[in-house]
């Protein structure tokens, strides 16, 4: 018999998630175990079921960490693979334009947008960015999020895409959650190449993506912002297959502002997902579906946009995607991090149900970044990422807008989160 270090008992429901990411009309079915237990042993569960039968398999020693729900629900821990998280500066004023009607495009033709972001990133030291990161990583556990994927993005040269990278490994050395490292210097054509964009193209694809392959582990993934006025398909496409030939895998915002083909252009490369999406077609989504690249849909962006669509998720459910959620966190368009907000979201504007969103930002979210193998659900032998919700079962996430749904979190079998404070870095 197992000694085990955490104990979870007195589970309203226990959430598993278990057996693997969900697509059609699986993705309703969240496992769930009235009076469930959970027990960990070295950061990874070693039994997870009815109570009586994971009693009967563990026992307790002197440090092992009890922990009684008390009758509230026990989740996964939540996964947001789409963040922007790595950045200086604020856009609060771009707000403002946005509320007296200005749209996305028009604050950037002024010199706003993701190039105002660009400029405060640059003048930013490393030390500046991992700061500011391990306190929006703090602000992310406290919402329940134990893995996150974080881009580059704002840097737009060798040197500051580097700058960048090297912080997010350094947060996800110093913080306790996994934060997963993307390449995205194809975010936006800096000011300095505008004139000559397609010198841009030749920079990232022979300089800037070979620079981050050379230091393993600093990139897992590349992604490029497919869109009129940023990167053509054709583009992208090179950029893509240039990633692919370094060992990158791939990602796509795609579809965003207008009907490009980023989706089609994901499916066709093998991406791991298509982001965005407001305005793919239903050609495209089809793609994605046979492919088996992950459709993540960003609500909170579209919810601070205002005049944006939100992407159709349940279009794509019936056409058999694999369907994620994510935040989509950034200082401009989604200065959001909660996903039980971005689960409340789901359900008014996507059309999703509670369970089918919370299987959208649990294990088909970690199906997005790769690490559905790890995290996303509460199965034996899976790292012990836990939520312990502050009411009886998850169909509370979306009814209390994202506002005091979690209670305590649980990372790698350690409490992190106890009552709204974070107890350890």
């Amino acid at each position: 018999m197992t000694t085990v270090d955490l104990l979870i008992v007195g589970a309203g429901e226990l959430v598993t998630m278990a057996g693997g990411p969900r697509r059609g009309a699986r993705l309703k079915d969240p496992a769930a175990i009235p009076g469930g237990a959970l027990a960990a042993k070295d950061g990874r569960i070693v039994a997870v079921g009815l109570a009586d039968e994971v009693l009967a398999a563990v026992r307790t020693g002197p440090d092992t960490c009890v922990i009684d729900a008390r009758g509230r629900a026990v989740i996964p821990g939540f996964v947001d693979p789409h963040t922007h998280l790595c950045f200086a500066g604020d856009r609060a004023e771009e707000f403002a334009l946005r509320l007296g009607g200005a749209t996305y495009q028009e604050i950037a033709a002024r010199g706003g947008g993701i190039l105002n972001t660009v400029r405060a990133t640059r003048e930013a030291s490393q030390v500046e960015l991992v700061t500011l990161g391990l306190r929006r990583l703090d602000q992310l556990a406290l919402a329940g999020t134990t893995t996150v994927e974080v881009k580059s993005g704002y840097g737009l040269t060798t040197e500051h895409e580097l700058k960048q990278l090297r912080a997010i490994r350094e947060m996800d050395r110093r913080h306790p959650l996994t934060v997963v490292p993307t390449f995205m210097g194809a975010h936006e054509v800096p000011p300095e190449h505008r004139s000559r964009p397609e010198a841009y193209v030749d920079l990232l694809v022979e300089e800037m993506l070979p620079a981050v392959a050379a230091e393993p582990g600093l990139a897992r993934f590349a992604d490029v912002f497919t869109e009129r006025g940023v990167f053509s398909v054709a583009d992208s496409r090179r950029i893509l297959q240039r990633a692919k030939e370094l060992g990158f895998g791939l990602k796509v915002h795609a579809d965003e502002l207008s009907d490009l083909g980023g989706a089609m252009l994901a499916a066709e490369m093998g991406a791991i997902s298509a982001e965005h999406l407001l305005h793919a077609s239903d050609e495209g989504l089809r793609r994605l579906a046979e492919a088996g690249t992950v459709a993540v849909c960003l609500p909170g962006t579209s919810f601070c946009l205002m005049n944006a669509p939100y992407a159709r998720a349940r279009r794509m459910v019936e056409l058999g995607c694999t369907v994620a959620l994510a935040s989509d966190y950034n200082p401009g368009s989604c200065p959001a991090y909660s996903m039980p907000f971005m689960i409340t979201l789901a359900c008014m504007h996507l059309g999703l149900d509670p369970s089918e969103a919370l299987a959208a930002a649990t294990i088909n979210a970690a199906a997005a970044i790769g690490h559905e193998s790890e995290v996303g659900s509460l199965e034996v032998g899976k790292l012990a990422d836990v939520v312990i919700l502050s009411s009886p079962t998850h169909r509370h996430i979306p009814y209390h807008m994202g506002m005091g749904v979690v209670a305590q979190v649980v990372k790698q079998g350690r409490l992190i989160v106890d009552d709204g404070r974070i107890l350890r870095r």
